[in-house]
């Protein structure tokens, strides 16, 4: 067979030195048809080996016949019905083959996004362990990190909070919207606890993410169980951070995480998305044109509760107990936290701030509060203890003897015997 350098000197002959096929024929030492094979073929020559058939040929036509009646039949099935006794793995790559042409076609949608449609939201647990003060340390399960990705301009949003309950996720999910500037129309989340789950074939929302939804204005909606796919751009997200973020970092405390996510999320948002063609930054400011805009009155997030406080003025959040000034003892106070302070509010006035601890189990208290418990303690038992009864002077009873006038009496002490 003619070699793929011999054929292109052939054709240089004969196109650039325009030499006669008999001379081509002489000089290459061939003979003068393979010269003008080679002259009349459209491309190199290539080696094309013979088939030499298949074992599965004879039965073809009953793998057609089964696969006409019934398109979706399994090769171990069809292996039974035609009495098969050799390899299974040459009878299932013949069905392979043969099965597409009995089975309607099946087009893949492609999705795509509007904007200002849709965000994605989950949570990512990474695998780290951060401390968190005074000598303790939380796992990827106590510290979830909020994630959300918008699906027109893939605008992704990260942040690192205590806990996965209702008052940290909303006041997490409310930083996103207020950093992003705008609301999408969709919200999509899985079966998180603090949202809602998939129930008599429809999403059931809990009552605090009614109330968030109703002042946002936006719709939320629950994936159904077992449906990755719905959420995949918060999937791949979650990868992209696991592949990308994470490796060669190390945190000292949750503050230092959230701003070195950040500071990667600046980088990260404008990098151009091959699914895109382009970064999310030049196509995030179309994106929030197309969103609802952000209510003027901020949803109600974070802890909030009231009571009336103790006399030893401290209050418990989180497994955590906060100082308050001992000035309101007795009084009720309204408790209010987000992710980073704690503050305690009696009549309009602020009783207590303190930073949001992320420790469990621990006291904090100000000295302020401290001190001023103290003179309120001391004012109080100088107020409500008696005064000492004074001192009565103690008689010498030779006075009485002396007053009665029984002095010089024999027999009497102090007399004359």
């Amino acid at each position: 067979m003619l070699c793929v350098e011999d054929w292109a000197e052939i054709r240089r002959l004969h196109r650039a030195e325009e030499m006669p096929i008999k001379v081509i024929a002489r000089v290459m030492g061939c003979s003068k048809n393979t010269v003008k094979a080679a002259l009349a073929s459209e491309g190199p020559p290539r080696y094309v080996r013979v088939g030499s058939g298949s074992i599965v040929d004879e039965v073809e036509a009953q793998i057609r016949e089964l696969l006409a009646a019934w398109p979706t039949m399994p090769a171990t099935v069809i292996a039974e019905r035609i009495g098969w006794s050799r390899s299974i793995r040459v009878l299932s790559g013949r069905v392979a083959e043969l099965r597409p042409v009995y089975l309607p076609p099946d087009p893949a949608s492609r999705t795509s996004y509007v904007a200002g449609e849709i965000a994605q939201c989950d949570f990512w647990f990474p695998d780290i362990e951060i401390p968190v003060g005074f000598g303790q340390s939380r796992t990827a399960t106590l510290l979830p990190v909020l994630t959300m990705i918008t699906g027109y301009s893939r605008w992704l949003s990260a942040v690192l909070i205590p806990t996965r309950t209702a008052a940290d996720l909303f006041a997490g999910w409310w930083g996103h919207l207020a950093a992003l500037g705008a609301v999408p129309r969709v919200l999509v989340w899985d079966g998180e606890g603090a949202i809602g789950r998939w129930c008599g074939g429809r999403s059931e929302l809990t009552t605090d993410c009614q109330g968030f939804r109703g002042t946002l204005g936006a719709k939320v909606l629950i994936c159904r169980p077992g449906d990755p796919e719905a959420k995949g751009l918060i999937e791949r997200a979650h990868d992209y951070l696991e592949r990308s973020f994470l490796p060669g970092r190390t945190f000292s405390s949750p503050a230092d995480f959230n701003t070195q996510l950040a500071g990667w999320l600046a980088t990260a948002n404008r990098r151009v998305r091959r699914a895109l063609g382009c970064a999310p930054i030049d196509r995030i400011t179309a994106d929030r044109a197309a969103m609802l805009s952000v209510p003027p009155v901020a949803p109600v997030t974070g802890w909030r509760a009231s009571t009336r406080l103790a006399r030893d003025h401290y209050i418990r959040l989180d497994s955590n107990d906060s100082s308050v000034h001992p000035a309101v003892i007795g009084r009720r106070v309204e408790i209010v936290a987000d992710l980073t302070r704690v503050r305690v509010h009696c009549d309009g006035r602020v009783v207590a701030d303190h930073d949001r601890l992320w420790a469990k189990h621990q006291t904090v208290s100000d000295p302020e509060h401290v001190a001023a418990a103290t003179t309120l303690r001391r004012d109080r038992i100088a107020l409500v203890r008696p005064a000492a009864e004074p001192e009565v002077e103690i008689r010498c009873l030779a006075d009485y003897d002396t007053a009665l006038g029984l002095d010089g009496i024999e027999g009497v002490e102090g007399g004359v015997a």
